[in-house]
């Protein structure tokens, strides 16, 4: 009988709330992709045009779901990829507030560094390294 090997430990409450944070982030992106078809799709724009962009939002919001799901499962694959698409709403942040839209643009940016706070916080960078540290064994 050969050893079974031991279970990562489970993800602390600071990923798992990242981890919801970050799925409802890409809901929001899939409910814009809808919004996008049902409201805009009749528009000037294009039919055309309109299902592409929503097709693009509902992709990079599925994706992020995934990254959230991989949260909250303990996962550490998702942990980087997800303080990266952090550090692009920031970017999406400012310029909703420097396009006006700057009660949206607050929000999203509280969201955000919220959930950069979650997946820098001690507890977070304790729980990663303890799983790299067991891959590494």
């Amino acid at each position: 009988m050969s050893p079974t090997p031991p279970s990562p430990p489970a993800p602390p409450s600071t990923v798992r709330a990242a981890g919801t944070l970050v799925c409802v982030q890409g809901l929001a992106a899939i409910g814009f992709a809808t919004f996008l078809v049902v409201v805009v799709g009749a528009g000037a724009l294009g039919l055309n045009v309109v299902l592409a962009e929503a097709a693009f939002y509902a992709l990079v919001g599925a994706a992020v779901v995934a990254l959230g799901v991989g949260l909250l499962r303990g996962r550490l694959w998702a942990r980087t990829p997800a303080v990266v698409v952090q550090i692009l709403l920031l970017a999406v942040a400012y310029s909703l507030v420097a396009s006006g839209a700057a009660l949206l643009g607050v929000a999203v940016g509280v969201a955000v560094l919220v959930v950069l706070g979650l997946l820098l916080s001690p507890p977070t960078r304790r729980w990663s390294e303890d799983l790299d540290q067991a891959r590494r064994r």
